[in-house]
C-alpha cells in the first residue's frame, strides 16, 4: 500500500492539541458483552467532538491474551476480536478525522506477548536456534543452571526470568508473558518499521511508544546495583538510532512520535526531543507532583526550561491508566504522598479532590505544549476500590497482593444514569465491577448541568481552541502572593490558582472567562480554585 502523503497544513497541529485517552476496554460497549469495542468509541465520536479534542490516543487494540491490559500484543496487524476487527478500526480512525480528530496508536517496542507467533516458533526450535535469537534466552548460573541468568527485577516484582522445560531462561522487564525482544537483532528493527507503515497507511497521525527508554539492552546481561552500576538497559546510547529511523519513516507521513520516557536526567531526556528524533515526550514530573504550588512552579518551570534547548513543545497530563484518578490522590492533604502511586484504603475527601481537580483542569490547559485528557476525567470520575476477587492487574498478584494494582482508575465509564451498567452499554456485568455511585457520575447526566466537571472541560477546550493566547507559546509568571500561582499568556490571557488557605485577590482590570468554582462575595478566589481571565 502506498504511504499517504503529510498533509498540506495544520502540521504542527501537535504542539498544542488536546489529546483524548481512550482504554477501549472501558470506554464503551458497543456489542453488549461487556467489554468495551471500537464500536461502542465509534457511536461516541459525537460525544469526543462535543468535548473539542484534537485527536485520540488509543491504549492497545491489537491481538491480545491481555495478560497485561493489551501490552502484551501478539499481533499488531490484527485488532483483538474482543474489540472488533480491523476495517472497523479503518473506519473509526477515518470517521474520526472527518470530525477534525486525528487518532494516534499505542506501540509496545520492548516486548510481545508469549502467544506471539515469534516467541512460539522459539519455543518450538529450541536452545541455540535462531528464533531464540529474537529474544534474551539464556542458561542459568547455578551447578544445574537453576539460578537466573542475573539478578535483575521485573517491573511487576519477582525476578525478570522465567525458566523453560528444556532448561533455558527467557528475560521479560514486565510479566512472564510478556518476554523482551533482542533490539539488536535486525529483523525486529525491521519488523517495527513496517509495522509503523502498516498504521501509518491506514491514516493514524501519531504513535505513542511504550516504554521508550529500555528497548536496548547491554548484550553482557550483567548484574546490575542501583547507585554502584551503569545501567543495562535503560536509557542506552543505541535507542537513538532506532528512533532516528523510525523519524524518518513519520516524517514521510506527516506523522508524529510521543514517547514514554521516565528518566531523571534533564540532559538524557531532552536528548530523545532533537529534531531527528521524537516530537514529544510525557511529563511525569507534572503527572506525580502533590497539590502544592511551590513544587507546582517548579515542575513547571523545569519542564519548560529542559524542553526550550530542542525547541520541543511540553505536554501536561493530570492522569492516565496506570496512576490514581485526580480526583482522589488530590482528595489526599497529605501533600508528600507519591500521587502516581497505588495504595488500599487511603483516606480522602471527594469534595476536596473534586475541588483542586477542576482547578487543575484549568492550570493544566492553560499552559503551553500539549495536554492529554484521561478517559473519565472530565466526569471527575474517582479510583475504584475494586474488590480483590475481581482484580485483574497483574501487578497485584506479582507484588503478592500488597498492590491493588491498576484496576481502580480503568472501571467502564458511566453514560446514562438511568440505564443498565450506567450505559456502558453492558448486557451483563462489564469486565470490571462499577460502584454503586457510578451513576451519579454519566455523561448524560452532567451534560444539562452548567456547573458539571463536563461542563466545565467543554468551555475550557473551548476557549483554549479558540482563544489565540493559549496553546502552544510562551508564559510569564506574574506577583502573587504565597500559595499562589498566577502567570500570563499572550493577548493579555491570566491564569490564577490559588493553593493557598486564603482567598486571593485578582489582577485588577481584568474580566473573567471562566472560574473552576464561584468568586466570594468579595470577587476573590477562594482556596483550591482557578479562573481564566483577559487583561
Amino acid at each position: 500500500m502506498e504511504g499517504c502523503p503529510p498533509e498540506p497544513a495544520d502540521t504542527l497541529w501537535w504542539r498544542d492539541a488536546a489529546i483524548y485517552q481512550i482504554y477501549v476496554r472501558s470506554f464503551a460497549d458497543g456489542d453488549g458483552d461487556g467489554t468495551g469495542d471500537l464500536a461502542g468509541v465509534r457511536a461516541r465520536l459525537p460525544y469526543l467532538a462535543e468535548l473539542g479534542v484534537d485527536a485520540l490516543w488509543f491504549t492497545p487494540w491489537y491481538l491480545s491474551p491481555l495478560a497485561d491490559g493489551g501490552y502484551d500484543v501478539a499481533d499488531y496487524r490484527t485488532i483483538d476480536p474482543a474489540f472488533g476487527t480491523l476495517a472497523e478500526a479503518e473506519k473509526l480512525i477515518a470517521e474520526a478525522r472527518e470530525r477534525g480528530i486525528r487518532t494516534i496508536i499505542d506501540v509496545v517496542p520492548n516486548h510481545v506477548s508469549d502467544q506471539h507467533a515469534w516467541f512460539g516458533a522459539a519455543l518450538a526450535a529450541g536452545p541455540g536456534s535462531p528464533e531464540r535469537g529474537l529474544f534474551h534466552f539464556r542458561t542459568g548460573r547455578g551447578e544445574h543452571g537453576e539460578i537466573p541468568p542475573n539478578d535483575w527485577i521485573s517491573e511487576f516484582g519477582g525476578p525478570a526470568w522465567t525458566r523453560l522445560d528444556d532448561g533455558e531462561w527467557y528475560l521479560h522487564l514486565f510479566a512472564p508473558e510478556q518476554p523482551d525482544l533482542n533490539w539488536a537483532h535486525p529483523a525486529v528493527r525491521r519488523e517495527h518499521e513496517e509495522v509503523l507503515r502498516f498504521w501509518f497507511d491506514r491514516g493514524v497521525a501519531g504513535v505513542r511508544i511504550d516504554s521508550a527508554a529500555l528497548l536496548a539492552k547491554d548484550p553482557a546481561l550483567p548484574d546490575f546495583t542501583p547507585g554502584r552500576d551503569p545501567h543495562p538497559y535503560v536509557d542506552l546510547d543505541e535507542l537513538h538510532d532506532i528512533y532516528r529511523s523510525w523519524r524518518a519513516i513519520a516524517d514521510e507521513y506527516g506523522a508524529i512520535f510521543v514517547g514514554e520516557v521516565w528518566l531523571p536526567d534533564t540532559e538524557r531526556f531532552v536528548r530523545y526531543l532533537r529534531p531527528d528524533e521524537l516530537h514529544t515526550a510525557f511529563n511525569f514530573a507534572f503527572l506525580s507532583c502533590p497539590w502544592d504550588a511551590n513544587r507546582l512552579r517548579n515542575a513547571i518551570d523545569e519542564t519548560l526550561a529542559e524542553h526550550a534547548p530542542v525547541g520541543a513543545p511540553a505536554t501536561w497530563v493530570l492522569c492516565n491508566h496506570d496512576v490514581t484518578r485526580t480526583v482522589t490522590r488530590y482528595g489526599r492533604e497529605d501533600t508528600g504522598f507519591d500521587f502516581a502511586a497505588k495504595e488500599f484504603g487511603t483516606p480522602t475527601d471527594p469534595e476536596l479532590g473534586t475541588r483542586r481537580a477542576r482547578a487543575a483542569a484549568l492550570l493544566s490547559l492553560a499552559l503551553p505544549g500539549a495536554v492529554y485528557l484521561y478517559q473519565g476525567e472530565e466526569l471527575g470520575l474517582p479510583e475504584v476500590d475494586v474488590p480483590l476477587d475481581r482484580i485483574q492487574d497483574p501487578m497485584h498478584v506479582r507484588s503478592g497482593g500488597t498492590d491493588p494494582g491498576r484496576d481502580g482508575c480503568r472501571v467502564p465509564l458511566p453514560w446514562a444514569a438511568d440505564e443498565p451498567y450506567a450505559g456502558f452499554g453492558s448486557v451483563g456485568e462489564p469486565w470490571l465491577p462499577q460502584p454503586e455511585s457510578w451513576p451519579s457520575y454519566a455523561a448524560g447526566l452532567q451534560s444539562g448541568d452548567p456547573a458539571s466537571m463536563l461542563a466545565l472541560y467543554r468551555e475550557a477546550l473551548r476557549l483554549r481552541r479558540t482563544e489565540p493566547g493559549f496553546g502552544a507559546g510562551r508564559m510569564s509568571w506574574l506577583e502573587a502572593a504565597p500559595g499562589v500561582l498566577s502567570f500570563a499568556r499572550t493577548d493579555g490571557l491570566i491564569c490564577v490558582v490559588n493553593l493557598s488557605d486564603e482567598p486571593a485577590r485578582l489582577p485588577g482590570h481584568t474580566a473573567v472567562l471562566l472560574t473552576s468554582g464561584p468568586l466570594d462575595g468579595d470577587g476573590r478566589l477562594p482556596r483550591d480554585t482557578a479562573v481564566w481571565l483577559r487583561d
